[in-house]
């Protein structure tokens, strides 16, 4: 399968929600779901003062995440995947949305956690290390980062395995792996800014 040679653009999601509003069954897959329960499991504090979630989609995980924070932003780069997840949050006043397409429109601001999940194989080598150095300024002391990504062969710009690991090295000394888990269908990995 031959991999995109650059970045998925944002009319490749807009056009993606526009065919299907919920391209990935993120409201009734079995998978989804236990995979949003290991995210959930994964963090290393009950609550976080300020969060933001990179590539939101229609808010499944959002609204799970809203528990655990007491200000979340959300970010996707589809109009129509936030005005589904803005409905879904609807009762969350602390989340905040917005439609920003990571790395050039990096939110300002700094957070106790950040989570990446399922978006690190949309971007080419060159935009990680953009990620990289917008993440290592954004966080926190002792703040966290998630990463979950599905290991199956895709068409993306990298693999889960590549994008993750390229994000590691890239923000070692800065950041360093807490936690690193693997199952049949996904990765999870937890990194950690120096208190």
């Amino acid at each position: 399968m031959r991999r995109s040679p650059q970045t998925l653009p944002p009319d490749y999601f807009t056009d993606l929600y526009a065919a299907n509003p919920d391209p990935w069954d993120f409201t009734t897959s079995p998978y989804e779901h236990a995979k949003y329960d290991a995210t959930l499991a994964a963090l290393g504090r009950e609550t976080y003062p300020e969060a933001l979630e990179v590539g939101c989609s229609i808010g499944v995980l959002t609204r799970r995440l809203a528990d655990r924070c007491a200000g979340l932003l959300a970010l996707d780069v589809a109009e129509t995947a936030l005005d589904a997840a803005r409905a879904r949050c609807a009762a969350c006043p602390h989340v905040a949305f917005r439609r920003a397409a990571v790395p050039a429109e990096w939110p300002p601001g700094r957070f106790d956690l950040v989570v990446l999940s399922e978006v690190l194989y949309f971007f080419t080598p060159d935009d990680l290390a953009r990620i990289a150095e917008r993440l290592v300024a954004a966080l926190k002391p002792g703040g966290e980062v998630i990463l979950v990504h599905w290991h199956g062969e895709t068409n993306f710009p990298l693999s889960a395995d590549a994008a993750v690991e390229t994000l590691i090295d890239l923000t070692r000394g800065a950041l360093e792996p807490d936690r690193r888990g693997r199952t049949e269908r996904y990765r999870l990995d937890v990194l950690r800014a120096p208190a």
